[in-house]
């Protein structure tokens, strides 16, 4: 798996079309996916529900996330009060969440449904 076709949300089958409709920046619309690749015709969703699987990768983006900004508090504020740690935790999990779903998705078919 080439990592940089990864980053940049390109198809698993030819690594040139986008798998996303929209820019990564545009929060709205971040997550909104083509039902084929734009380039060779890959069906992104192999079989139905193929993405549900996706959401255990989420997860584990959300716990990295947590875990790292929960340290952070911890050393940044010196064992600060627990609403501390839940404002520290919870913004960046919330101002992250279109991209964890986002690349959730491109490291689920890029591992499991790509050529």
């Amino acid at each position: 798996m080439n990592w940089r076709y990864v980053a940049s949300g390109r198809c698993p089958s030819c690594h040139t079309g986008p798998m996303f409709k929209y820019s990564a920046t545009d929060l709205r619309r971040a997550t909104l996916m083509h039902d084929d690749c734009p380039h060779c015709g890959f069906h992104f969703e192999i079989e139905p529900g193929f993405f549900w699987g996706a959401m255990y990768i989420s997860y584990a983006f959300s716990v990295a996330v947590s875990v790292i900004f929960g340290v952070a508090a911890y050393v940044v504020f010196d064992d600060p009060a627990v609403w501390v740690y839940c404002l520290f935790i919870f913004m960046p999990l919330l101002l992250l969440a279109p991209l964890s779903m986002r690349y959730s998705r491109v490291l689920m078919l890029h591992w499991f449904g790509g050529h």
